[in-house]
């Protein structure tokens, strides 16, 4: 039983820091896709609320006084990440957070653009929703592709 919550565990933990780790780490466990699928919406969603209510200002803060300070506003990375704000709004933000920007990293832009925090839970939830099965089947094809590979 301990052994299952430690797996859980170790999965929200990987899915609400980098989403792709979610899968990888539950193929490590043994768990089955659904356990997979539930625990990483499970775990960018603890992410996503963590940052919107309790520690987002906290933590924005921090970072923009000690990462962020000194660095150049306009590179071509916060560009583009502009564009996609200004083109498509938190859904184009929420929906590119799975993929390219992390949990954390989605968060605090949609939370640096002084989006709703409300709107911010809903969108990242229907966004988790949405990847959570594409990336846990398609890394656990990758997975099994390689342990045979390995296994040859």
């Amino acid at each position: 039983m301990t052994e299952k919550i430690i797996a859980y565990l170790a999965v929200i933990a990987a899915s609400g820091f980098k989403y792709a780790l979610g899968p990888v780490t539950a193929v490590a466990f043994s768990l089955s896709i659904w356990e997979t699928i539930i625990l990483m919406i499970a775990g960018m969603m603890l992410t996503v609320i963590l940052l919107t209510t309790l520690l987002g200002d906290l933590f924005y803060g921090f970072l923009k006084k000690t990462l962020f300070k000194g660095r150049k506003i306009f590179s071509p990375k916060t560009r583009n990440i502009v564009r996609v704000s200004n083109k498509w709004g938190l859904i184009g933000i929420a929906f590119l957070t799975p993929v390219l920007f992390s949990p954390v990293g989605g968060t605090l832009i949609a939370i640096s653009f002084g989006e709703h925090k409300r709107k911010i839970i809903l969108y990242m939830f229907l966004s988790a929703c949405f990847w959570a099965p594409i990336t846990a089947l398609f890394m656990d094809e990758i997975i099994t592709f390689i342990m045979s590979l390995v296994h040859k």
